[in-house]
């Protein structure tokens, strides 16, 4: 009876300490979550929409991403302004991580 309970428990505990460890780290795509500028403007717009809302999301497209240093930062721009006249307003400005896709900063510019 000894010789099973112990075979049991040499068999169960490497199972036993895996699960009670952190947990697996998962897959990473090797350009990260956030690959080019085309997805962080995606999740920049799936982001911004909740918060500012359809209408004025959109007409601030073009949208423009840039990548530093490992962040997207993914802004809206102003429409073009008659000659000779200004456009009062600002845009939205969101941070993304690009290797985890983490939400790093958002704003709107007014």
């Amino acid at each position: 009876m000894r010789t099973i309970v112990l075979s049991l428990a040499l068999l169960l505990s490497p199972r036993l300490v895996f699960a009670q460890g952190s947990a697996p780290a998962g897959y990473v795509p090797p350009k990260g979550f956030v690959p080019d500028s085309a997805t962080a403007v995606r999740i920049a717009v799936a982001v911004w929409m909740p918060i500012y809302g359809e209408r004025q999301i959109m007409s601030e497209q073009p949208f423009v991403a840039t990548l530093n240093d490992s962040v997207w930062t993914v802004s809206g721009s102003l429409p073009q302004p008659p000659a000779g006249a200004a456009v009062a307003g600002g845009t939205a400005v969101v941070r993304i991580a690009k290797r985890d896709g983490r939400i790093l900063f958002v704003w709107h510019y007014r």
